[in-house]
């Protein structure tokens, strides 16, 4: 065990793995754009946390991860402990650790944030459990004795397997169903290769194979399978459904040749660029199959700078487009998705139109402008965010031969839902509780998560709208408590 320097962060610098070389993700290189720390980087990084009393990374997580303890387990090289002492709190620590927004969570809450660099915690986070699984660590389940309970868990995304596998843990069978052939939902489909890996998926699926939970994918709940026979057959339902209706802004012209909904984009291109013979299959929750236009040369507008609008606009680069640009109706200040995400797409040339209000597509058979105006911030809507006011006699055209729509996703609930009793709102979220935020009604004496039938609890983005994926975690994971508590007491 190694001594802790107090002022560790005056003499180390913060730092970042190596990236991805700026001209080869210009010219499509789609692996992922951060590295791995080496033992020795994540010594030194993981040797910068303070250890403040008010440990405030744990505090700006939603799983209120033990980050200063795995830290110094990790400065220490004692990786095995490390990597079950982040599996305690987070389910996926190797998939947050590649995905979350670190810059607006825990990194953004960290006390050395402001002026000295906050702790590289999602890098040193990935590090420890990539290393931890390459020893042959698996989780421990030797105190979960199997207590012959049975969940079926509806969707293979980040709050279903988390759900999944706290019900492993306490020695509940869970088996998921998934419409997709691959675990992850759009963790697998809808995240770019250029974030999370394949590979990193297909390595966590077998972890949670090895702890019992049973998958049944390319099985859609109420086409290969009835919901009433999942009620019939299981002790609970947990519903991880996610959130894949994109919000329409209903612009003039969005039915213009090569104007494209940013799911069905990146699923399609996801599929192509992982190149596993799925590529030319309809796409799970859209009736047709879209066309993918080819970008090499084309002037491309993603419309939305949420971290979906990141997701296309970096995309579009490594796919050969001549420019990308982003138009966001607020400020940079406002943007809703990652500032670092922001930050690696204006390095890889995207331009950033903010304050502008898309208010037509244009062009004739095919789509060749969008019509914008220019905005101002004015007073805060109901959830306090100052609302975008159009600048009259600002409109100007935006010359564009590919439109992305990316302006945000919400619930579509399956008819099902209504036929078996569980109430959704008026916005399609499931209804469960405690109260969440946009509920007219808490069931008053419900477990954490459970719906409107008792048998059935609900999470992630199908609850609370299109969020991060740590969020969804979190739901996933807590819900599983409230199922183990309604069938263990």
């Amino acid at each position: 065990m190694t001594k802790k320097a107090i002022f560790d962060f005056l003499e180390r610098e913060r730092a970042m793995p190596a990236r991805i070389p700026l001209q080869l993700r210009r010219d499509g290189d789609w692996g992922e754009l951060y590295g791995r720390f080496g033992e020795d980087e994540a010594k030194h990084q993981a040797g910068r946390c303070l250890d403040c009393g008010n440990p405030y990374c744990s505090w700006g997580c939603p799983l209120h991860n033990r980050i200063p303890q795995w830290l110094e387990l990790a400065r220490e090289g004692r990786i095995i402990e490390a990597a079950a002492l982040c599996h305690e709190t987070n389910p996926l620590p190797e998939i947050c650790g590649r995905v979350c927004p670190q810059d607006r969570l825990c990194e953004g809450s960290c006390t050395l944030n402001d002026g000295f660099g906050a702790v590289t915690i999602g890098a040193v986070e990935k590090y420890i459990v990539d290393a931890a699984l390459a020893q042959g660590w698996t989780p421990d389940l030797s105190q979960a004795p199997a207590t012959g309970k049975r969940v079926a868990i509806v969707g293979a995304g980040p709050a279903g397997l988390a759900c999944a596998d706290r019900l492993a843990r306490a020695g509940i069978a869970a088996t998921v169903f998934d419409r997709y052939e691959k675990i992850g939902g759009l963790l697998h489909f809808g995240i770019p290769t250029f974030k999370l890996e394949r590979a990193v998926l297909d390595q966590r699926h077998g972890v949670l194979a090895g702890m019992g939970v049973q998958f049944r994918l390319g099985m859609e709940v109420g086409r290969d399978v009835s919901m009433q026979s999942l009620l019939d057959d299981f002790d609970a339902v947990f519903l991880g459904i996610g959130s894949y209706r994109y919000t329409d802004g209903r612009l003039p012209g969005q039915d213009l040749r090569n104007v494209l909904p940013a799911l069905p984009f990146l699923v399609q291109n996801g599929r192509i660029v992982i190149g596993d013979g799925t590529e030319g299959r309809a796409i799970a929750g859209w009736e047709d199959q879209i066309a993918l236009p080819d970008l090499k040369g084309k002037r491309v507008v993603v419309l939305g700078g949420g971290d979906t609008g990141m997701d296309c606009v970096r995309s579009a680069i490594r796919l050969g487009a001549a420019g990308v640009q982003c138009v966001y109706r607020r400020d940079e200040a406002n943007m809703p998705g990652s500032a670092r995400e922001v930050a690696n797409a204006r390095e890889e040339g995207v331009e950033f139109l903010f304050n502008r209000q898309p208010l037509a597509l244009l062009g004739e058979g095919s789509v060749s402008a969008v019509r914008v105006a220019e905005t101002r911030l004015g007073e805060p809507d109901a959830r306090g965010r100052r609302n975008a006011e159009v600048v009259a006699g600002s409109e100007s055209e935006l010359e564009a031969d590919v439109v992305i729509i990316a302006f945000g996703f919400q619930p579509d609930p399956p008819a099902w839902l209504a036929e078996l009793g569980i109430d959704s709102e008026a916005n399609g979220r499931i209804r469960v509780a405690p109260k969440p935020r946009g509920c007219t009604k808490p069931a008053s004496d419900a477990l954490p998560y459970q719906t409107t039938n008792p048998k059935v609890f609900a999470g992630g983005d199908g609850v609370r709208g299109a969020d991060l994926v740590v969020t969804a975690v979190q739901e996933g994971r807590d819900a599983a408590a409230g199922i183990a508590r309604l069938l263990l007491g």
